[in-house]
Formats: C-alpha cells, sequence, structure tokens
C-alpha cells in the first residue's frame, strides 16, 4: 500500500486497518446508530436465521480457503456479525412477520400486537383439500378454469426436478406455464413475475421462492402439491406464508392436495381460519365490502427513467442523438426489425420496435407521460418449457447432443 497506494484482496484482511484484536466483532453500519434509534427486522422469521447462518457460513468458507492457502488466516476476522454480538449491539427492535419465529416469541414473553385486519377488507382465502391422486390432472383442470377467469395460478412442488418435470406435462397439455426457482437469476425473476401479471403466462410453477414478498393480485388459485409431505417446504409458516399469496384478489382461493392431515397442515388451517373470521367480523361491523388489491404493473427501467427525468449530456456514447444522426439511427433500427422479423426472431423484432417508439417520442419532444405506450410484450426467457437449469436435465441434453451425433 505503502509503495504503489492500493492493494488488491486487502479488505479481506480489514482487521489490520481498523485496528481490531483477533476474535472481535467487525465494524459495522450497527456502530453509528444512536441509542434510541429504532430497528425494524422484516419476515423475522426468515432473518432471524439468517444472521446465524450467514456468519457460520462465511466461517467455513474462509476456514477452507485459509487451511489450502488461499488466504491468510486472518481473513476469518473480516466477517458479518455473529447472532450473539449482533443481539447485543442492536437497538430497540420490533419483528415484523404474519408468521413469526420461535425466537421472537420467546423474547418478547408471547406478547405480541397483532395487524391481521386488512383496510381492504380481503379476508384470507378459503381452502380446499383434494387427494394426491390425479393431483396434475386436476391441477391443470383448475388452471384452465382460472385462467379462464382472467386470473393467474401459482403452483408449488418439493423439488426442482419436480418443477421441471411439471412444465413439460403442462405445456403438452396446452396450458401457458413457466417454472421459476433459485437457479433463476434474481432479475429474471422480476420479470417473470411481471410476464405473469401481464398475462404473457397463465401458470406460474415453483418450490420456496413463491412465498414472502409476493404480491400477485392477479393470482386467483394457489395449487400446494404434496402438503402432506411434512418438513421444512409443507411446515406451519410455510403453508401460511404461501396460502398468503392468493389473499390479495377477493376470488382468490387455496387447493392442498394430500391424502392426510398433518400437524403443520392443521395447525395452518386453524390459523388462516381464525383470521378469516376475525375479518369477516370486523368488514360486518364496519360495512365494509371486501375488495381486490389495484397494483400497477410496473415497468423496471421505464419505471426508473420516468422517475428520475435526469439530462444525459450528449457525448460519443450517444452519437445518434446529435442532429439528423438521430433519423439515421432509427432507420438503421428499422432494418434491423425487419430482419429480426424475417428470421423470426419475433421478441427481438419487438424490442426494437419499443425502441423506434420511443427515439421518435424522444424526438417529437413529447413529456414522458403524454407518450404513447407500445403493447406490453413478454421479457423474460427463464422457465420455459425445454429449459431445464438442474443437473438431471443438463445431463439428459448431454446426452441427447451426444447420440445425435
Amino acid at each position: 500500500i505503502a509503495a504503489t497506494g492500493s492493494c488488491a484482496g486487502i479488505e479481506n484482511y480489514s482487521r489490520f486497518l481498523t485496528g481490531r484484536l483477533p476474535g472481535e466483532p467487525p465494524p459495522t453500519l450497527f456502530e453509528y446508530l444512536p441509542e434510541n434509534a429504532l430497528l425494524f427486522v422484516d419476515e423475522s422469521h426468515q432473518t432471524i436465521g439468517q444472521i446465524n447462518g450467514m456468519a457460520r457460513g462465511d466461517h467455513r468458507r474462509k476456514i477452507t480457503l485459509a487451511e489450502y492457502g488461499f488466504r491468510l488466516p486472518s481473513c476469518i476476522d473480516n466477517r458479518p456479525l455473529r447472532f450473539n454480538e449482533w443481539d447485543a449491539m442492536r437497538p430497540q427492535t420490533t419483528y415484523v412477520s404474519a408468521t413469526p419465529g420461535g425466537w421472537e416469541m420467546e423474547q418478547t414473553g408471547g406478547v405480541f400486537a397483532e395487524q391481521v385486519i386488512r383496510p381492504t377488507g380481503l379476508i384470507d382465502p378459503p381452502v380446499e383439500i383434494r387427494p394426491v391422486e390425479e393431483q396434475v390432472q386436476d391441477v391443470i383442470q383448475e388452471c384452465n378454469k382460472t385462467s379462464a377467469m382472467g386470473y393467474r395460478t401459482l403452483i408449488t412442488t418439493l423439488t426442482k426436478r419436480m418443477a421441471e418435470d411439471l412444465i413439460e406435462y403442462m405445456h403438452e397439455a396446452g396450458v401457458k406455464v413457466r417454472y421459476m426457482h433459485s437457479d433463476v437469476e434474481t432479475l429474471e425473476r422480476i420479470e417473470l413475475i411481471r410476464d405473469l401479471r401481464l398475462g404473457v403466462y397463465d401458470v406460474l410453477i415453483g418450490i420456496n421462492l413463491l412465498r414472502e414478498g409476493l404480491d400477485i393480485p392477479e393470482c386467483g388459485l394457489v395449487a400446494i402439491l404434496d402438503a402432506d409431505k411434512e418438513g421444512f417446504l409443507r411446515s406451519e409458516t410455510s403453508l401460511i406464508q404461501t396460502i398468503g399469496r392468493a389473499a390479495r384478489n377477493v376470488e382468490g382461493r387455496v387447493i392442498l392436495y394430500a391424502d392426510r392431515m398433518t400437524g403443520s397442515m392443521e395447525r395452518a388451517l386453524n390459523e388462516t381460519n381464525r383470521r378469516r373470521e376475525k375479518q369477516q367480523e370486523y368488514n360486518l361491523e364496519h360495512g365494509i365490502t371486501p375488495t381486490t388489491i389495484k397494483r400497477n404493473i410496473g415497468d423496471i427501467i421505464a419505471h426508473v427513467a420516468s422517475k428520475d427525468q435526469v439530462t444525459v449530456p450528449i457525448d460519443e456514447d450517444r452519437p445518434h442523438m446529435v442532429g439528423h444522426n438521430l433519423r439515421a439511427y432509427i432507420e438503421d433500427l428499422e432494418k434491423k426489425m425487419r430482419k429480426a422479423a424475417s428470421d423470426l426472431e419475433f421478441e427481438e423484432a419487438g424490442r426494437l420496435r419499443d425502441e423506434i417508439r420511443a427515439l421518435e417520442a424522444e424526438e417529437l419532444g413529447l413529456p414522458a407521460d403524454d407518450r404513447v405506450l407500445p403493447p406490453v410484450m413478454g421479457r423474460s426467457n427463464e422457465g420455459k418449457p425445454g429449459t431445464r437449469k438442474t443437473r438431471y436435465g443438463k445431463v439428459q441434453k448431454k446426452f441427447g447432443s451426444g447420440s445425435r451425433r
């Protein structure tokens, strides 16, 4: 650092720069919070466990790197806070969750402020239990009924392979369907949700991502396959969270496919029924008629562009925006659009068409709010039938290509 002013990878050894002793917690933003600060932990049933999990995972990874000589042992002190350190450092804390975990309930002595009354008057969806036998055929019929009503369907399976197998079968049955699991990139997940809400496809199959924070008012049906397989993905918390995805629509409903009633299912159904009854009493007392949530389907890029209203200076990176170059640039885009259409690359042609319309509106000097927006097209190429991401799918594809040779 003294000789060149920089040292690659020095962030791994922050202890020497901060003057901390071995084993001491690293500096974090929590040290800068005032004593009267208030901390909110959202989705605490997940977040609390992640605090410890993050520290342990980081420690295990760096121990391995140090053992094999890829890092110096002191890199271990450049780490996240351990749970006990965070617990001692945090200010007054409010834990927010529809399904609080055991640790939060223990800390509060079982005392909590319940906020189950929705201002929209929406009640928790009715839950129906059906046998596992013929669950696939049954869920396809229900998906078609839901689509005919103009709503979308969410289906949860137990494994990635099950999700990918199911999407192939449903696609052959004529259902417009996609899948979403942890192998799908985060930004692509956002586009998948956007395309679902816009009606590019009608059914989304997932495993553990169709839970917290997923707000889809267009969802009219949530189907949980193999609901009686007791475990992490079919626990009381998981079931309540998944059932809640249908609570944004006044006509939302849930189907659990199970041959027996597990303890988790019973507790989840009891809690759902309790919340529904409480909301119904409140609606009756105050004369509230439940209404489906109305939310704009945001285009991420367009949203950022319209809200920021930043004037970008003309430079070498945007020569087409200078003088008559814009018209020439638009003509070039039109040629590319026609070529893409002739090559049957319709999604690329649609993207180019949208760009041409935006540039023409900019050429006319129209304000962003007055521009006529082009028809919405699906943008995500992930989760489509025939695009497996699991190891089974990749191996199958490899052997298949080998046999053709």
